[in-house]
């Protein structure tokens, strides 16, 4: 089990934090001292969701905490503490019993997550005595691959461009012992991957495609393919500046591979993992790939390039084909894929695509037991004729502005020859702090994955 920063001993003396509903506010306090109650009236507390009151001892610490967490916030509000508590050491000592355990632990973490790496952080982490009931070398792996996802995603491209993307996946498949191996530049075209090289072929760091399987070759075989961009500029058909800001998280598709790898492999659970990252840069240079060039991927199938900035999808089809040869039991793939996505469903909820409805049903629950946001959308096979094209077997974008999330979500489908397939469209960002979620990097529906993964594949949690 990794060490968790933010815990401390559980016989250490704590601050005890009571957790209140705001429903349950009233009784709650008429049971309290008539002081208790005049200094909740006078700082309006009223166990507003995420609101926190810090009820001082006579020698000028802190007695208590009393925290409100509204009467529909899920467990993910317990963040909030980690995120707004002074540094010190504190104990849930009274929380509704959905609001601590396991899942507390998890919302403490995701909350205490700071990126450092260029600047460091200007107080200490507050730290939580472990919770009543708590697993916590779930917790830990839970964690660690959302802390990993989200260093991955925050740093920039100088530092977290194709190399050292490879590495990283290098450095996590050693960790567990995974068999690793990556193919690099035009060892690409000679290893049939034209797709991931004629998108990364304009980068001065060459464009490679990495795999590494792990587990008992003879248990049922889970596959996770990642779009690894590590910085898209559009190529040719080049993003204005303020579509380029973010572009360094065009990786995070890779991050979350890596990230649900991680659990998986660190719960020991009893599958044959493979993981499956394009990893790339999609650059402006003389030999980068132009509008209406037509490619072969590994498939077979030809594409034309309408749109260069519509390269993710072109990356995932030759690394979704090489899964497929494998036959897996389940496919997931994870993309920032389309702005489309976010329209829809906004930077919190993502999207996931499938025509499994028996998966569908599997991650609805999951999302809900895990508080885990995502949505489905359709595939929707009467936009399937947008992506024809004349001149080879389709192109790369669908027929005007609209469906841009399903459009891409259907040209992966071209090149899934499995049954248990799905795609999840994630933003891999949080535009600003909410509870649990510092703005920057973020990890989504890998709690919710772990969850199908697990009931499918190692008993029910």
């Amino acid at each position: 089990m990794a060490n968790l920063p933010f815990l401390t001993n559980s016989d250490a003396p704590a601050v005890p934090i009571h957790v209140i509903r705001t429903g349950d506010w009233s009784p709650w306090i008429e049971r309290h001292s008539e002081t208790l109650r005049r200094m909740a009236a006078a700082h309006d507390f009223q166990a507003q969701n995420a609101r926190i009151l810090l009820v001082p001892a006579t020698d000028g610490s802190i007695e208590r905490v009393l925290f409100g967490a509204g009467d529909k916030a899920n467990v993910n509000v317990i963040g909030a503490l980690a995120q707004n508590l002074p540094a010190g050491d504190y104990r849930i000592a009274f929380a509704p019993r959905e609001l601590n355990g396991t899942p507390a632990a998890i919302a403490w973490g995701l909350g205490a997550y700071t990126f450092d790496r260029y600047k460091k952080r200007k107080r200490p982490a507050p730290q939580l005595a472990p919770p009543e009931g708590a697993d916590l070398a779930e917790a830990a792996r839970i964690i660690e691959a959302s802390w990993l996802v989200r260093d991955l995603v925050n740093t920039p491209t100088n530092d977290m461009g194709p190399i050292a993307l490879h590495a990283a996946a290098e450095k996590l498949a050693a960790r567990y012992g995974a068999e690793f191996e990556a193919i690099v530049g035009d060892d690409l075209l000679t290893q049939n991957y034209p797709l991931i090289h004629a998108v990364g072929r304009a980068s001065a760091e060459a464009p490679r495609f990495v795999h590494f399987s792990w587990g008992d070759p003879n248990a049922p075989r889970v596959a996770l393919v990642g779009k690894g961009v590590c910085f898209d500029t559009g190529g040719l058909d080049l993003k204005p500046s303020a579509g380029m800001r973010l572009m360094k998280k065009d990786m995070g598709g890779a991050a979350h591979a890596l990230g649900l790898a991680h659990v998986i492999m660190d719960a020991k659970l009893n599958v044959r993992l493979d993981v499956y990252l394009s990893v790339v840069e999609n650059s402006v240079s003389a030999n980068a790939f132009r509008p209406g060039d037509i490619i072969a991927s590994r498939k077979g199938l030809t594409v034309e390039i309408d749109n260069t900035d519509a390269e993710g999808r072109l990356v995932l089809a030759d690394a979704i084909t090489r899964a497929c040869e494998d036959k897996p039991v389940l496919l997931l793939d994870f993309a920032t894929l389309t702005g489309a996505a976010r329209t829809a469903l906004g930077p919190d909820i993502p999207p996931f695509f499938t025509g499994d409805d028996a998966l569908a049903a599997e991650y609805a629950q999951a999302s809900i037991e895990t508080s885990d946001p995502i949505w489905r959308m359709p595939l929707w096979d009467a936009y399937e004729g947008d992506m024809d094209t004349p001149a080879a077997d389709l192109k790369n974008t669908g027929d005007g502005a609209m469906a841009g999330a399903i459009y891409g979500a259907l040209f992966l489908r071209r090149f899934v020859t499995v049954p248990t397939w799905a795609h999840f469209d994630v933003y891999a960002w949080a535009p600003k702090e909410k509870p649990a979620r510092p703005s920057g990097g973020e990890a989504q529906a890998i709690r919710a994955s772990w969850r199908v993964i697990k009931k499918r594949f190692g008993g029910a949690p």
